[in-house]
């Protein structure tokens, strides 16, 4: 049973992006990634991001992380300027990134014992560990777990920090089939439980359908919004539901993919 704890809401964070621009240096040349972007997420929504490889989402998701400050325009979380990272605002890669030298629980519990809170939130890295159902195995390293359980590791380890806000850069791409069928269950499930915003980048246009309230589709780079698509079906989802069938097609035909 989850503990009360793990149960109370997260504070959701909503965030605006005013006209964000970004360009990287290459070489000498500029090379536009984001062009004028204007984006809002609610408290407590699921987005999804898709567009083309390479053209800019990944990017996005780092300024919005705060690991980059963005060429031009402005955003924030909370009403606040965002200029760095913050434990709010949590981003989770496509790799699990554990150190192969830490058990799972040490390996959850990083970004506490980082900010020098592990002792006082101790029980954060047992309740994050029960929350992506990983009773059993805090023990293990990670060369004693799977593919799925080390990714599951990896959202204990956002979640530990008790985000507002969840950053998703493709952290399922790397899962077989059916892991990532599981995973996305769980996925909703905890965001469903926990209550924080969550924004996930994917080239799956199913997955995202499946997960997110709202499906943003992109440009090629430079990145522009070309779509913004509400889902508006109850939780949990199927591949066969005749309006998530529609909105497949509408957003492949956004994606210039229709045919």
């Amino acid at each position: 049973m989850v503990s009360a704890a793990v149960q109370e809401a997260t504070l959701a964070l909503g965030v605006e992006l005013s006209e964000v621009s970004h360009t990287f240096a290459i070489d000498g040349k500029a090379l536009p990634v984001l062009d004028r972007v204007s984006l809002s997420l609610a408290p407590g929504e699921f987005v999804a991001i898709l567009g083309p490889s390479g053209c800019g989402k990944s990017t996005l998701l780092r300024l919005i992380a705060g690991l980059e400050q963005p060429t031009s325009g402005h955003i924030t979380a909370a009403g606040a300027t965002i200029t760095g990272p913050d434990p709010s605002r949590v981003l989770m890669f496509q790799d699990p990134t554990l150190y192969p030298w830490r058990t799972v629980r040490a390996n959850v519990g990083l970004g506490l014992e980082a900010r020098g809170e592990l002792r006082r939130l101790r029980h954060r890295v047992e309740e994050a560990l029960h929350l992506v159902g990983l009773d059993g195995f805090d023990t293990a390293y990670p060369h004693q777990i799977s593919g799925g359980m080390a990714q599951r590791a990896a959202l204990a380890r956002a979640l530990v920090n008790d985000p507002g806000l969840l950053i998703l850069d493709e952290s399922l791409g790397k899962l077989d089939s059916l892991t990532r069928l599981q995973m996305q269950v769980e996925l909703v499930r905890i965001w469903r439980n926990r209550g924080f915003t969550a924004l996930l980048v994917t080239h799956d246009v199913e997955e995202a359908l499946l997960l997110a309230n709202r499906v943003i589709v992109v440009s090629d780079r430079p990145a522009r919004i070309r779509a913004d698509l509400p889902v508006p079906l109850a939780y949990p989802r199927h591949r066969d539901d005749p309006e998530l069938v529609r909105l497949r097609r509408e957003v492949l035909e956004q994606l210039g993919l229709d045919s």
